[in-house]
């Protein structure tokens, strides 16, 4: 386990772009001004992937999700990269298979009467505007916001408390590492 996770942030590091990349880039140049949104601490770690799990969650439209999770993290002052990685938690799997269903189930318990299959045979049908049009007066669409909200909320709240627990078992096993490290060099 600590080997897969040793190689997957050496992967992350190596993908994450650099400064000097995000300082010539028109778009990026103001975000890359505030290192503190690009620097992996106990408090903007937590903070990011909470940020990128509302986002990719609530805004399930692909382009506008590492996008809207960049500028929320100046605000909550949160890891850009993290949350930018966490949108991606609603990809075509995870939002047919789960998100969706629980949004349109969450919506009914709040008294809508929402279809998943409408929304299903509108995208197999490769519906128009006119389609999706009505289809936004319906009582689906209202159920869908609601759920994606209550579960993005969710979402956010119960990965950032993760993200907390797992930052600190980390540390903490660094920390025991370093102290077996010093004791056993120390009685050689």
């Amino acid at each position: 386990m600590s080997a897969l996770l040793s190689r997957l942030s050496a992967w992350l590091h190596r993908q994450m772009p650099t400064h000097a990349q995000l300082e010539a880039n028109r778009l990026t140049a103001p975000f890359a001004r505030r290192q503190e949104l690009f620097r992996f601490t106990r408090r903007s770690v937590p903070r990011g992937v909470a940020v990128g799990m509302f986002i990719g969650i609530f805004a399930l439209i692909p382009g506008v999700q590492i996008v809207g999770a960049a500028l929320m993290c100046v605000p909550f002052r949160g890891n850009i990269p993290l949350a930018a990685a966490m949108t991606f938690i609603s990809n075509p799997f995870t939002t047919i298979l789960i998100i969706l269903p629980l949004a349109v189930s969450i919506g009914n318990s709040f008294g809508y009467h929402a279809n998943v299959e409408t929304v299903e045979h509108l995208v197999k049908s490769g519906a128009g505007i006119r389609q999706w049009s009505a289809w936004l007066l319906t009582d689906t669409a209202p159920a869908i916001v609601i759920g994606l909200f209550v579960q993005s909320v969710v979402a956010a709240f119960v990965s950032y408390f993760a993200a907390v627990w797992f930052w600190r078992f980390w540390i903490g096993r660094k920390h025991r590492a370093r102290g077996l490290r010093s004791q056993g060099s120390n009685g050689a």
